[in-house]
């Protein structure tokens, strides 16, 4: 099975306060104690999670951190960081334990690496980096790496008027985003109801998902909504608005067809339509809170790393302050 994640969950804290140091590291000791870590494994979440808050405090520019329970996994953690600051020029150097570059982001790196379940790290000079670390207890396999997403609202918004969730079965992941109409409380509620609907019926065609959902915002602010099934092979989309489904691969990509309209408003015709995939493509959907005026190519590497790092590097480059944002990215196979 899969898990829901909503703007409601995803909790940003910027790092120019060294407070944010002791904030989020109290969080990651809450996350871990309540997925049943050990006392002993907590503590190195809780160094892990220090280690990487303190080197965006002390280096890094327009840092962010997330830290929440794993969309694939409920008794894993997942810290992302990002920051828009030099970068990293030797990444796998910096990724040694015991390595330091002082003055860059670089250092302790290798520390946090040996301390995570798994960690993914994406750079580019002079455009920032992405770290996203994932937590277990000792003894536990880490999760899939098939699927992930991020929320983020708009400026200094609480909460955010776009959600996602997913549902993943052995052979096939259904993915729905709704980008909620506006922002703030009432956006949030037409996109935590669209969320309900595809939850209730996961196993249905992305057209039959969608129609569902058309019809049960009809008491809501209504939304964009897209549906999308991603088995190897193969993408089966239904979207009714402005939320964007992307076939990605390093030479370029492919936009899926969604219909005009607003789901939850009279009007608007459901369709679904069907699309290779390449071996290797992952597949994308967001609001328009991220612009569609990108490229694979402009990401070197990018598409070999986790769904997290996806989003989470998508997001910093081509999402808006201006607007609720979110994103997803999808493997068909891990």
């Amino acid at each position: 099975m899969g898990a829901v994640m909503d703007g409601r969950a995803d909790v940003w804290i910027r790092t120019e306060d060294p407070s944010a140091v002791g904030a989020v590291r109290r969080a990651a000791a809450e996350l871990a104690r309540e997925a049943g870590f050990d006392a002993t494994r907590t503590g190195e979440v809780g160094v892990a999670v220090s280690e990487a808050v303190s080197n965006l405090v002390k280096h890094a520019v327009d840092g962010v951190v997330l830290l929440r329970p794993h969309p694939e996994m409920a008794r894993a953690v997942e810290l992302v960081a990002i920051d828009s600051g030099p970068g990293i020029a030797d990444l796998g150097q910096a990724l040694r334990d015991g390595y330091s570059t002082t003055g860059t982001l670089g250092i302790g790196l290798g520390a946090i690496r040996r301390l995570a379940s798994r960690l993914d790290a994406y750079s580019l000079p002079g455009r920032g980096s992405v770290l996203v670390a994932v937590f277990t207890p000792h003894g536990m396999p880490v999760p899939p790496q098939r699927c992930s997403g991020l929320c983020r609202p708009i400026g200094e918004e609480v909460v955010c008027g776009d959600a996602f969730a997913f549902v993943a079965t052995e052979d096939s992941v259904i993915v729905t985003v709704c980008d909620g109409l506006g922002h703030g409380g009432a956006a949030a509620q037409a996109s935590q109801q669209a969320v309900r609907i595809f939850l209730e019926q996961p196993h249905m065609s992305p057209a039959e998902i969608l129609e569902r959902v058309h019809r049960g915002l009809g008491q809501t602010r209504g939304g964009a909504v897209a549906v999308g099934l991603v088995r190897p092979g193969s993408v089966s989309f239904a979207g009714l608005g402005n939320v964007s489904g992307l076939i990605v691969t390093a030479e370029g990509k492919v936009a899926m067809t969604s219909q005009p309209g607003i789901a939850g408003h009279p009007g608007g015709l459901t369709h679904q339509y069907e699309y290779p995939l390449p071996q290797h493509a992952v597949v994308v959907f967001h609001s328009d809170g991220l612009s569609d005026r990108w490229e694979p190519t402009t990401f070197p590497g990018l598409l070999t790393h986790s769904p997290a790092v996806i989003c989470a590097t998508l997001l910093r480059d081509v999402g808006t302050r201006r607007d609720d944002a979110c994103v997803v990215a999808v493997r068909a196979r891990p």
